[in-house]
C-alpha cells in the first residue's frame, strides 16, 4: 500500500527547483520550499509568480486557480521546517559535497519512514544516498526543463533501494500527471546519457569547423525533426552545465566520445555560457532572451555566381530517384530520368503521378499542375539522351561500384560544364569524381527521403570540387524550396554523423539491460522531445542499412565508440531487419 503523500519538501529553489514546486502545488499539495537565505526566497518566488503568470495569460490558469496554487507554496530558509513532510525533493547545484550534507541534514530532521529524492541531473544517487542512515529510501527524481511543461521524470533507482519506494515514487510522479521511466544508476540516466554524447560531437564538428552552426543545426531539426539544432539546445541549457554533465559522464564511462570538447571549456572561461549570459554558440539580443543577433556571417557560396540551370538529369528509378524526379518537375523544370530498360523508366513516371494525383486529392496541388509536372519528365534507356542538361543526379544503389560505373558513363556524354551530382547518403563523393576526368564538376547532394517532403538536402563538397559547382548546387536547392547545408566529404556527411552514434549508444544501453527499448523511446520522446524514440527509428530505417552506416564511421573515424554494438550485429545475422521484415527491436 502506497503511503498518502499529501506535503512535499522543496530544497532549492532555481528554475528547476521552483518548477518542481509549481508541478506539485497544480497537483494539490502542500509545498515546503527552503533556501538558503531570503535573496534566494525571493527569487524563488519571482520564479514561481512569472511561470503561472504566462500560465493564467496562455489561459492554463484562471485567477482563481492561480491564487490557490500559489497559497499552497511556502517558503523557509531553515531545513528544519521540513520535520513533518512526507516526502522531499532536492534541487540544489549539481555538487555532490552540497547534495551530500544536505541529506545528511535532512536524515536528522525528518521522520525515518520519509523518502528522500534528488532531481540531479547526473551525480551518483549511490554516493548521495550513502551520506544518510536510509540508502534504501534515497531515489532519483530527475524532472525535465521546465518542469511544468515537461512529462518525463526519470526514476533512478539504486541497487539498494527498496521495492516499494521505487512503486511509490513511481506511482507518486503518475499523480503529478508526469510519464516516469524507472532505471539504474549511471551517469547522465536515459536522456542526458544519450543526448549528451550527440550534443559533444556536434560541438567537435563546429569547432573543426567541418560545417558552420547555422548548417550543423539546421541539418538537424530538418533532416531528423528535431525541435533544436544542437548548438542552439546547448545555449539553452547553458555551456557550464552541459560541460559538468559531459564530464561526470566521461569519469563514470571513460568513452573518449563523452569528454567535453576542449571548446567548450574555452567558451565557459570566456563566460559565453549561453542564453543565460546573452552569448554562447550565438548571441542573443539580451541575457535569458531567446531571440538571436543575427551573426552577420557570410555563406561560403556568396559572391560566387552559380551556373545556369534549366535541364535536369535524373539517374535511377528507386524511390529516391522518382522523388527527386518530382521534386524538380513540380518547380518547372525539365528532367530527363534514365533507367536501364524503358519498362523502368515507365513504372517510375507511374510512380510521379501517383505522388502527383495525391497531392492533387490532398489540396496541395492543382490538376493543370500536376498535369504540367507530369509532362516535364521524359523517361530515357541510354546515357546518350543526358548529353544536353546542366545537372545530373545520380541516385542508383548504394553500392561504389556501381556508382563508379555511372559517373563513369556520364563522363564520356555530357557536356562540359554540366554538373555531377550524387545522392549518397555514406559513400566518399571523391570517389565517384575520381572515375570521371572533371572531378571539379563532382559534388554530393543528398536529398532525404522522402524527397518531396523533406526540405533538407546536404551538399557535400570534395576537395576537388569547384567554387561555383558549390554555388549551383545551393542555388539549385534554393529553387527547387530546399534547404542545403554545406559541409565536406566525410563519412555520414552532418545528419548520420550526428544521428548513428546515438542510436548506438542507444542499442548499447538497452544490451547492458539498464533499461528497456521502450522505456528508452519514452525518454527521448517524452524528454527531448524527439519525433520517434531511437528504437523505433532503427526499425523503421532498417537494422541492415544502420548496421550498414555504422561500419562506415567506424572505418572512416576508427573511434572506439563508434563500433557497432553488437547486438546490432546480432539482430541483423537473425533477419530481424525492423519493420520490412516484421520484427527487429520491436515485433510488428
Amino acid at each position: 500500500m502506497v503511503r498518502d503523500i499529501s506535503t512535499v519538501g522543496v530544497v532549492g529553489l532555481g528554475t528547476m527547483g521552483a518548477g518542481i514546486a509549481e508541478v506539485l502545488a497544480r497537483s494539490g499539495l502542500d509545498v515546503v520550499t527552503v533556501e538558503l537565505d531570503e535573496a534566494g526566497v525571493a527569487r524563488g518566488r519571482g520564479h514561481l509568480e512569472h511561470s503561472t503568470e504566462r500560465a493564467l495569460s496562455g489561459g492554463k490558469l484562471d485567477a482563481p486557480g492561480r491564487a490557490a496554487l500559489l497559497d499552497r507554496i511556502h517558503y523557509s530558509t531553515s531545513l528544519s521546517d521540513l520535520s513533518e513532510v512526507d516526502l522531499v525533493i532536492e534541487a540544489i547545484p549539481e555538487s555532490l559535497e552540497l547534495k551530500a550534507e544536505v541529506f545528511a541534514e535532512l536524515d536528522k530532521i525528518t521522520r525515518p519512514e520519509v523518502v528522500f529524492a534528488s532531481n540531479t541531473s547526473s551525480l551518483s544517487i549511490t554516493e548521495i544516498g550513502v551520506h544518510t542512515a536510509r540508502p534504501g529510501k534515497v531515489v532519483g527524481m530527475h524532472f525535465f526543463n521546465p518542469a511544468p511543461v515537461l512529462k518525463l521524470v526519470e526514476i533512478v533507482k539504486t541497487v539498494v533501494t527498496e521495492p516499494d519506494v521505487v512503486a511509490e515514487v513511481v506511482e507518486f510522479a503518475e499523480r503529478l500527471g508526469k510519464v516516469p521511466v524507472v532505471i539504474g544508476d549511471r551517469a547522465g540516466f536515459i536522456a542526458n546519457a544519450l543526448l549528451f554524447g550527440y550534443l559533444n560531437h556536434a560541438v567537435r564538428m563546429y569547432e573543426q569547423r567541418y560545417a558552420t552552426r547555422e548548417d550543423l543545426d539546421a541539418a538537424m531539426r530538418f533532416g531528423c525533426g528535431y525541435p533544436m539544432g544542437p548548438l542552439a539546445l546547448l545555449d539553452l541549457i547553458g555551456l557550464d552545465t552541459a560541460n559538468e554533465i559531459l564530464d561526470t559522464m566521461y569519469h563514470q564511462s571513460r568513452n573518449r566520445l563523452h569528454a567535453p570538447a576542449p571548446l567548450l571549456k574555452q567558451m565557459i572561461t570566456a563566460g559565453l555560457l549561453g542564453r543565460k549570459t546573452g552569448r554562447g554558440f550565438y548571441t542573443y539580443d539580451a541575457p535569458d532572451s531567446p531571440t538571436v543577433v543575427s551573426s552577420g556571417v557570410v555563406s561560403t557560396v556568396e559572391g560566387v555566381p552559380p551556373r545556369p540551370v534549366a535541364r535536369v538529369g535524373v539517374v535511377g528509378t528507386g524511390t529516391m530517384a522518382t522523388g527527386i524526379a518530382e521534386v524538380f518537375a513540380k518547380r518547372g523544370l525539365d528532367v530527363v530520368l534514365r533507367a536501364r530498360s524503358l519498362e523502368k523508366a515507365q513504372a517510375s513516371v507511374a510512380r510521379v503521378k501517383k505522388s502527383l494525383d495525391k497531392a492533387v486529392v490532398k489540396g496541395k496541388l492543382s490538376e493543370e499542375d500536376a498535369a504540367a509536372a507530369l509532362a516535364r519528365i521524359t523517361p530515357v534507356t541510354d546515357f546518350e539522351a543526358l548529353a544536353d542538361v546542366d545537372l545530373v543526379i545520380e541516385a542508383v544503389a548504394e553500392e561504389l561500384p556501381v556508382k563508379q560505373a555511372v559517373f563513369a558513363a556520364l563522363d564520356e556524354v555530357v557536356r562540359p560544364g554540366a554538373v555531377l551530382a550524387t545522392t549518397t547518403s555514406s559513400l566518399p563523393v571523391i570517389e565517384c569524381a575520381a572515375s570521371t576526368s572533371r572531378p571539379s564538376d563532382v559534388v554530393g547532394l543528398h536529398f532525404f527521403n522522402p524527397a518531396p517532403v523533406m526540405k533538407l538536402v546536404e551538399v557535400v563538397s570534395t576537395i576537388a570540387t569547384a567554387p561555383d559547382v558549390v554555388a549551383t548546387a545551393s542555388a539549385v536547392c534554393k529553387a527547387v524550396g530546399k534547404h542545403a547545408v554545406h559541409c565536406g566529404d566525410r563519412a555520414g556527411f552532418i545528419v548520420n554523423a550526428l544521428l548513428f552514434p546515438y542510436l548506438n549508444d542507444a542499442v548499447k544501453m538497452l544490451e547492458a539491460h539498464y533499461a528497456g527499448a521502450n522505456d528508452i523511446d519514452t525518454a527521448m520522446k517524452v524528454g527531448c522531445g524527439l519525433p520517434m524514440g531511437p528504437f523505433e527509428l532503427l526499425d523503421v530505417v532498417g537494422l541492415d542499412v544502420s548496421l550498414a552506416i555504422q561500419r562506415t564511421l567506424y572505418n572512416e573515424f576508427r573511434e572506439e565508440g563508434f563500433a557497432p554494438a553488437p547486438l546490432l550485429e546480432h539482430l541483423v545475422t537473425a533477419g530481424r531487419l525492423g519493420r520490412k521484415t516484421g520484427k527487429g527491436f520491436k515485433d510488428y
